[in-house]
């Protein structure tokens, strides 16, 4: 058996953990850049936050400029304010953007070059500037993954960058600084944090070499992340709706604090597959939010793959607390499939492309797009030829979360 395990130096879950963020900072560094966005600088809390790090940084330079989905933009921007302020240490203070445009600045800074320099897997040559990442959403699981994930304008995709050199020093999820965000925000979080642990514990399982621990980032289905997976599933199958409904439940948002991480954990061991490699060109397009796109995508997938992975299916079944036992395996697959169908309706997640403004002839391009994301599809347990995407595609058009299965076989 060949296994890794990367995480972050320490990770620090729990109600009232941001008051230790500056000393964290200051062990790695004494010019800190924050990076946030407009919204965010604003909050008391993540004020108090700053005001902190002031007390005992020898200096602290505030980029808040981030903007969602990290354009190339942002990416010279923000290096220009770190390359100014000499900063050696990067605190990341917000969603899965502001995370994930904090690493690449990490990159960049240390390193020269472009972005571009570093799409796809392990080309990031060595350590970059320290990072703390303080996630203020429960979704991305930016905070302990090994991706930074930006949009491209000239190749109209997003696109990932992939290292364990971009994993954060330290961790730091508060509960009650997800406390602030709107239902919607909640919702579209929550949807990708269920995609990762999802799309990890059905990928595809791959053969691999002891090289791949070191040379590669995305390992197909493991047992590491079969455990990441499953912890994260059970908790968001308990504790997404109720944070939906009531953002000042701090049950529900520590609980999903928690499945955020165990969902960054799982995918960064695994992999994510076809709902983030269609959801890549979609979110282009579109220019929706990322969880929303991996949510209304996530029931179509499973339902084209529902008889290769019906075993792994009908497991998750139970673990929401559907009836598994009772069943044929392929029944359970099927209700659990259902069961998410409901879930992403349940907190508002729209159910077909058409409600995003995609034209129907447009959903061949979206699949020749995605066909060429081979750093994910190839963690798909089933066919990912352009016919058979453009088909997930057709039926979410539709809205017809069967018609996807039907046509995978």
């Amino acid at each position: 058996m060949l296994e890794t395990v990367r995480s972050p130096r320490q990770v620090i879950v729990g109600e009232g953990t941001a008051e230790h963020v500056p000393a964290l900072c200051v062990q790695l560094g004494r010019r800190v850049l924050v990076v946030t966005d407009r919204v965010l600088v604003e909050q008391p809390s993540v004020q108090h936050v700053l005001g902190a790090v002031e007390e005992v940084a020898e200096h602290v330079s505030v980029f808040s400029e981030a903007t969602a989905e990290v354009p190339l933009a942002d990416v010279d921007a923000a290096v220009a304010v770190a390359e100014d302020a000499r900063a050696d240490v990067v605190l990341a203070l917000g969603g899965g953007s502001v995370i994930d445009l904090a690493k690449i600045v990490a990159c960049v800074q240390t390193h020269g070059g472009e972005p571009a320099d570093y799409y796809g897997e392990c080309r990031v040559p060595g350590p970059v500037t320290p990072l703390v990442a303080v996630p203020t959403t429960s979704g991305t699981g930016s905070e302990v993954s090994p991706v930074s994930v930006l949009t491209d304008p000239n190749l109209e995709l997003k696109v990932g960058v992939s290292s364990p050199h971009l994993v954060a020093e330290f961790a730091v999820a508060d509960p009650e600084l997800t406390v602030s965000c709107p239902p919607s925000v909640t919702a579209h979080a929550g949807a990708d944090a269920f995609c990762h642990c999802v799309e990890a514990f059905t990928a595809r399982a791959r053969p691999r070499k002891s090289k791949d621990l070191v040379d590669g980032v995305f390992l197909g289905r493991n047992d590491v992340a079969d455990d990441f997976a499953v912890r994260g599933v059970r908790l968001i199958a308990e504790s997404l709706r109720p944070a939906v409904r009531d953002g000042s439940d701090l049950r529900a948002r520590s609980a999903m604090s928690q499945a955020a991480i165990w969902g960054g954990l799982a995918f960064s061991h695994a992999g994510t597959a076809c709902p983030h490699a269609l959801q890549y060109p979609l979110g282009s397009a579109t220019q929706t939010p990322h969880g929303l796109g991996v949510g209304l995508l996530l029931p179509y997938v499973l339902s084209a793959v529902r008889d290769t992975v019906a075993d792994r299916l009908a497991a998750l079944a139970g673990v929401v607390g559907l009836d598994a036992a009772s069943r044929s395996e392929n029944e359970a697959a099927t209700a659990f499939i259902e069961w998410v169908g409901e879930l992403m309706d349940d907190i508002g997640i729209p159910s077909s492309l058409a409600e995003l403004g995609v034209a129907r002839e447009d959903v061949r391009t979206l699949a020749e797009k995605a066909s060429g994301v081979h750093r994910l599809l190839q963690n798909h347990p089933g066919a990912t030829d352009g016919d058979t995407l453009e088909a997930i595609l057709d039926a979410a058009w539709l809205g017809d979360r069967e018609r996807a299965g039907v046509a995978a076989r």
